[in-house]
Parts: structure tokens; C-alpha cells; sequence
């Protein structure tokens, strides 16, 4: 017998799977820059770094979709759950559950990746995997600072969600492809601008590892968690809004409009 979850469940769902994507994504930059000795990722990855990071983002973002997907909609992010109660798919009362397990669950995954590389060491050596912007973009010289962070946040939220809408929300997408597929397109948009942004597209994942390393007494400009919220809720919802024109189905004579 099909039994429907109930909220604390999903909360509990929604705090595991954010947990888990931060800790496995935002770690495996923690372990790429421990190997590295220290080094800024700006000034020292290679593609291969660039790889792993990928792998590991789109592995446990499939992962958490397959596992918890059928339990709360394996939302894991702030901004999908704005973008859906914006489009009345969920209520507003149950994303403010949402919303504080993601946050919750953006803390601890931080907080897991501190106890496996050490709490000092973490935090004032490789760090967290916290996102930043600032040196990458002076690095590569695409000007713009502020500007182009949202820019680029807004823009790779957009196609995240166009391609959540796709595969996982519209009842007609191929059933099983939805976590696999969401996962590659995580990865794409890290090869594609991850030197410049480190691609967050989820204010969770990048709350939780900047708000622990400063309280570990790390440094991070938390002014910075700005782009990382601005960008990623308001390319969500224009991503929501620009599939619901593309999925819109056209009356025709005769027919019931579809």
C-alpha cells in the first residue's frame, strides 16, 4: 500500500540529502586542495581537479534523487523549493520546512567535512569548499565582479531548473533518467564556469560551508553569499516560468485544450 510521507519526514530526507551533497561536493574541493598542499583552487587546479569535482557533485546529487526522491521530491536546495512554491507546486508553509532542513542539513555536511580533514586544519588550510568569486574573476580576467557572479549563478540556476522541470516535475519525461541526468548537467555547468563562481546554484550548499568556516576561524567575506543566494532563487524561478511557456499546450478545434 502506497503511504504518503509526512512532513517530518521529508524534513528529515531533505536535511540528509543536503547534507550529503555538500559534504561529498563541496568535500571533494577540500581533498583536491589538501592534495595540493594548500594551494588557492583559483591559481592551481587542473581540468583533472576540475573533474573529480564534477564527479563527485553529480554522483551524490544522483544519488540523493534516487534515494529520497520518492520521499520529499529530493529538492536538497533553496532555490528549487522557492522556484516551485512560486509556481503554487508546493506550499508556502511546507517550503519554510524545507528551507530550514536544507540550511540545517548545508551545516552539517559542512561540519563532516571539518571532522575528516580537522577543524583547524580545514578551515584555516584547504578550507570547506566554501564558493567564491572575487579572485577567480580578477584571475581570468572577466571583469565584472558582482555583475558577473549573479550573472553566471542566475544563468547556470536557470538551466538547472529547466532541466529539473524536464526530466523530474513534468509527468511526461522517461521515468529513471531524472538523477542521472540532473547529475551530468551539475557537472557540465562546473567544467563550464566552475574557476569562475564554483558554481553553487543552491544557497545551502553555500551557506554551510562559509558559516562554519568563519566560526572554525577561517576567513570568508560572507558578503559574498549574496551572489550565491540573489543569483541561484532568481534563475530558479525564470527557469520554473520559461518551462511552463515551452510545456504549455496549444488548444486545438474541436479538442479539449490541452
Amino acid at each position: 500500500m502506497d503511504r504518503t510521507p509526512t512532513l517530518a519526514q521529508k524534513f528529515v530526507a531533505e536535511l540528509l540529502g543536503t547534507a550529503f551533497l555538500t559534504w561529498i561536493g563541496a568535500g571533494s574541493i577540500t581533498a583536491a586542495v589538501f592534495l595540493l598542499n594548500g594551494a588557492k583552487p583559483a591559481t592551481a587546479f587542473t581540468m583533472a581537479d576540475l573533474g573529480m569535482i564534477a564527479l563527485a557533485f553529480a554522483f551524490a546529487i544522483a544519488a540523493m534523487v534516487y534515494t529520497i526522491g520518492h520521499i520529499s521530491g529530493c529538492h536538497i536546495n533553496p532555490a528549487v523549493t522557492f522556484s516551485l512554491a512560486v509556481t503554487r507546486r508546493i506550499g508556502w508553509n511546507e517550503a519554510g520546512v524545507y528551507w530550514i532542513a536544507q540550511f540545517i542539513g548545508g551545516i552539517v555536511g559542512a561540519l563532516v567535512i571539518a571532522l575528516a580533514f580537522g577543524w583547524a586544519t580545514a578551515a584555516k588550510g584547504p578550507g570547506l569548499g566554501a564558493t567564491n568569486f572575487g579572485g577567480a574573476i580578477s584571475l581570468y580576467g572577466t571583469g565584472g565582479g558582482w555583475i558577473v557572479a549573479i550573472a553566471m549563478e542566475t544563468i547556470g540556476t536557470f538551466f538547472l531548473l529547466l532541466v529539473i522541470m524536464g526530466t523530474a516535475v513534468d509527468g511526461r519525461a522517461p521515468s529513471g533518467w531524472a538523477g542521472f541526468i540532473i547529475g551530468l548537467m551539475v557537472a557540465g555547468e562546473i567544467f563550464a564556469f566552475g574557476p569562475i563562481t564554483n558554481v553553487a546554484l543552491n544557497p545551502a550548499r553555500a551557506l554551510g560551508p562559509a558559516l562554519v568556516q568563519v566560526l572554525l576561524g577561517g576567513t570568508y567575506d560572507l558578503s559574498h553569499l549574496i551572489v550565491y543566494i540573489v543569483g541561484p532563487l532568481l534563475g530558479g524561478v525564470l527557469g520554473v516560468f520559461t518551462y511552463d511557456f515551452l510545456s504549455r499546450g496549444r488548444a486545438i478545434a474541436g479538442s479539449p485544450e490541452l
